[in-house]
């Protein structure tokens, strides 16, 4: 698990390096980084690492429950674009909810609101993991689309 440090950093959105941190008083609020689907190269590099480190540090330690048929997951969940939405936008929430300024009821409304519906919807047997066994990745096959 993380320490109290590690967890604080990784709930922290990372400053991109050479730019300073805005005021603290009288500037507008930063503006949010676009999710994670819209970006590229080194932004999405860097949002996948941090993401990653939430993940296997925090997330699987605690939540993850033992896989089966009917509960998948992959060790390899980073190849699922799906699982990457998913988690990206629960990684979210969990630094909205249970951040400093989150209130005492936030990380109860994290496990209710976000927490439950995501990890059911990544580990349902026809959800992205569907097909992954435990140490063995398998793509999942993209519905073919006809032209408009």
């Amino acid at each position: 698990m993380l320490s109290p440090q590690e967890q604080q950093q990784a709930a922290e959105p990372a400053q991109p390096a050479g730019k300073p941190a805005p005021p603290a008083t009288g500037a507008p609020a930063p503006r949010k980084p676009p999710f994670i689907l819209y970006l590229e190269g080194d932004e999405y590099a860097e949002a996948l690492r941090m993401l990653t480190m939430w993940v296997r540090h925090l997330l699987v330690p605690v939540y993850a429950r033992e896989v089966a048929s009917t509960a998948p997951w992959c060790s390899r969940w980073w190849l699922h674009p799906e699982a990457i939405a998913q988690l990206y936008g629960l990684w979210l929430a969990w630094q909205e909810l249970t951040g400093p300024n989150a209130g005492l009821s936030g990380p109860a409304n994290w496990h209710r609101d976000h927490l439950g519906p995501v990890m059911s919807t990544l580990r349902d047997p026809s959800g992205p993991f569907a097909g992954c066994k435990p140490g063995a990745h398998r793509a999942k096959e993209i519905p073919h689309v006809e032209p408009y």
